[in-house]
């Protein structure tokens, strides 16, 4: 019998070294999808948790162009994935190109933390779509000139990554050499990523 890739939790293979919430330790990204779809509902709460991140001058960044499999728009997105990322994406219920825009809108000078906003927005639209039982992946295995070329992305916008959202499915459907992949990750130390007083000290 194989196992559905939402029974594997994060606090199954992950031990924080400090006390946490276990929303975050049981936060990963598999790649093994069902090809079920998801509805247009749960796409928007994603999408409304990602509207309330943070951002400098409250401005907002991040904007999320999105395709549903089995719609018009499906081809154009998945055509921008590198072969590998096609290879299990085919099992996607939707495909997100996640894109800044790198002015304020108040008064059109740049927004030197865009990226890191977007990020902000990002994981929160990750984390909501993990809570919903949901696999969310994101990537950025694909052309980033055609995805801005295709789907109208103007010189004010960044294209900053992909990601794709489905259904838990079964590891054993995942090309042979990702499946031994498919377990939640480790993480760097606090020590290695924090320093007190400066860079390195």
């Amino acid at each position: 019998m194989t196992k559905v890739m939402i029974d594997i939790k994060g606090q199954d293979f992950r031990k924080p070294d400090h006390d946490i919430s276990p929303m975050f330790v049981n936060r990963w990204s598999p790649r093994s999808m069902s090809g079920g779809e998801i509805s247009r509902e749960e796409l928007m709460r994603m999408l409304e948790a990602s509207r309330w991140a943070m951002s400098s001058m409250n401005n907002q960044p991040w904007r999320f162009l999105y395709a549903f499999r089995n719609t018009p728009h499906w081809d154009r997105f998945f055509g921008l994935l590198t072969p590998n990322n096609q290879g299990w994406c085919k099992n996607a219920a939707a495909l997100i190109v996640v894109v800044s825009k790198k002015t304020f809108d108040h008064n059109g000078k740049p927004a030197r933390t865009h990226s890191y906003d977007t990020g902000a927005a990002w994981y929160s639209f990750a984390l909501q779509g993990v809570m919903m039982g949901l696999v969310v992946h994101g990537m950025q295995g694909f052309d980033y000139d055609r995805a801005a070329l295709e789907l109208g992305v103007t010189d004010e916008h960044q294209v900053e990554a992909m990601a794709a959202v489905g259904r838990p499915g079964n590891k054993e459907d995942l090309p042979r050499a990702l499946q031994e992949r498919e377990v939640p990750s480790q993480r760097k130390k606090v020590e290695e990523i924090a320093f007190e007083g400066g860079f390195g000290t």
